[in-house]
Formats: C-alpha cells, sequence, structure tokens
C-alpha cells in the first residue's frame, strides 16, 4: 500500500519509528484501508484515496473530533490528514463482547442526548463520497427536505438516474414531512450509521467509523440502522432505556432511508432506482 510521506515523517517525528509492516483490510468501496505497524510497536489504521475531494478526509477528521463524546460509542481519534489520506488511531477491533447491542443502543442514545437549537454543521462534508450540505436552519424539516431529500433528487436527475416525474414526487415527498414527521430536536448524530460503520476496539465495546456527522433527526440515524441488515431488537430496547422514542417510530423509517436510497443511487448507480420509487409510491 502507497505510504505518504507525510505520515512516515509524522511517525517517525512523534517517536513511534519506520512503518515496518502494512496490511490492508477489506470492505472499503470508496477508500482504500490498511493497518501499519511501527518499529515501536504501535499501530495505526491509514485510509487514502487518490481521487478524494479536496477537503474529504479534513471533513472526517471533523466530525470524528465531534463525535467523541463521553459515554457515546467510541470513535477512532485522528492524528493526521491530507488532501488525499487520512491517518487514525488503530481500534484493533475485536469478537463482539456479550453486552455489545445492549452497550451499543445506550451509548447512541446518550450521542443522541447532545442537541442544539439548529440543524446542521459547521462545515458541508461528504456521506461516502457524495457532498452533503450541512447549512444551518432552524427548522428541521426544512433542512431534511432541502438539503438531504431535495439535494439528493436533483443531483440523481442531472445524471440521469431519475427522470422529471421521479425527482418531482421526491420534492412532493419533502414539502408533506411535517405531516408524516413528528417535531424533534436537532441531535448530533453519526450520519451514515449501517451495519459496515458499527465496529468493535479491542475490548469488543461499540466503535464508529466513517461519519457523516451533523446536528439532524435522531430517527433518521435509527432508520438507517434498518436498512442494511437490522441491528437486533435489544439495541433499540436499549436505547429506549436511555431515550424514549414514539411508538411507531419505525413505520417512519422509509422516509428517513430515502435520503441514503437517493444517495446510494447517486454513487454506485441505477440498481437503487426501484427502491426509491418503491417508497415514492406509498407517500404518493
Amino acid at each position: 500500500m502507497w505510504l505518504p510521506e507525510k505520515v512516515a515523517g509524522w511517525l517517525v517525528d512523534q517517536g513511534y519509528g519506520e512503518v515496518v509492516a502494512s496490511q490492508p483490510t477489506g470492505g472499503g468501496c470508496i477508500n482504500n484501508g490498511a493497518v501499519l505497524r511501527t518499529s515501536s510497536g504501535s499501530t495505526f489504521f491509514l485510509k487514502t484515496n487518490p481521487r478524494a475531494p479536496q477537503d474529504m478526509f479534513a471533513r472526517e477528521s471533523e466530525g470524528l473530533s465531534a463525535l467523541a463524546v463521553p459515554g457515546a460509542p467510541r470513535v477512532p481519534k485522528p492524528y493526521l490528514w491530507g488532501s488525499d489520506f487520512l491517518l487514525l488511531e488503530d481500534l484493533s477491533p475485536a469478537q463482539r463482547s456479550p453486552d455489545y447491542w445492549p452497550a451499543f443502543g445506550r451509548q447512541l442514545a446518550l450521542l443522541h442526548k447532545v442537541t442544539q437549537d439548529k440543524f446542521g454543521f459547521g462545515h458541508d462534508n461528504y456521506i461516502g463520497s457524495t457532498p452533503q450540505p450541512n447549512r444551518w436552519m432552524a427548522d428541521g424539516y426544512a433542512f431534511f427536505a432541502e438539503q438531504r431529500l431535495v439535494f439528493q433528487a436533483r443531483m440523481a436527475q442531472s445524471r440521469n438516474l431519475l427522470n422529471r416525474e421521479e425527482a418531482r414526487q421526491v420534492e412532493k415527498l419533502a414539502g408533506n414531512l411535517r405531516a408524516l414527521v413528528p417535531a424533534q430536536p436537532a441531535s448530533l448524530i453519526h450520519g451514515d450509521l449501517w451495519s459496515g460503520n458499527a465496529l468493535t476496539d479491542e475490548r469488543g465495546q461499540p466503535a464508529l467509523i466513517d461519519p457523516a456527522a451533523h446536528f439532524g433527526w435522531a430517527e433518521a440515524e435509527l432508520a438507517m440502522t434498518a436498512l442494511f441488515g437490522a441491528f437486533p431488537v435489544e439495541f433499540y430496547r436499549a436505547y429506549q432505556e436511555v431515550r424514549l422514542l414514539e411508538g411507531d417510530y419505525r413505520q417512519r423509517f422509509p422516509i428517513y432511508n430515502l435520503y441514503h436510497l437517493l444517495n446510494h443511487l447517486n454513487l454506485f448507480g441505477g440498481g437503487y432506482r426501484s427502491q426509491v420509487n418503491s417508497i415514492l409510491r406509498r407517500y404518493s
């Protein structure tokens, strides 16, 4: 694996020594990853992508730092980044502990209890490699409509992944959110919480990677946990020990997940179009 000169120099300057081994990791569909071992015996995780947007790794670092909330799921510390790399703490993932899912539910609820009066984030960032606008807005409905659903739909239409009528249906649904979704505070959320971004640390405890962090709807975060391989029921039960949810919250999951399906349509192509249209038909 390619080792950026800045990374090699930083490791030596910090007293960790030279890189003596590099072990590639699987699972990344956008970036390359590897565990680096230095002559001091310390390990680090390196992400690289020579085609990454100029600020993508800087924004990821910012998101990880924001999510480092006491009592919340662990996130790796960002050490060094550039336009094509990000050097992180190596979490050394171990087998899940017996209490992993209940602990995860309670910890995520604690993260979501970090709230503020506006939706958005300090900078625009990325979900995968797709730009994610985060302009501050006081109205959560307008935020999710304009900066999530409509933004993705217009991007898909510009790429001929949705036709004009399909994009119009997304805008129609976005305009009807007040009738479909209860009022919620602006919670600090990971933003891209599917099973592939939920890992463990060296003790087998919950850890999160690859954030698209911002202040948004907590229900939208929970919806994605059920999109690509649902989390078990004990996760949601434990979550509600810390932060209550309205009893019918699961019924709203397709609305929130329309954002992620549109993003996957934009990232990976037409295979997600039928799922997008299924949701649009349901709420038409």
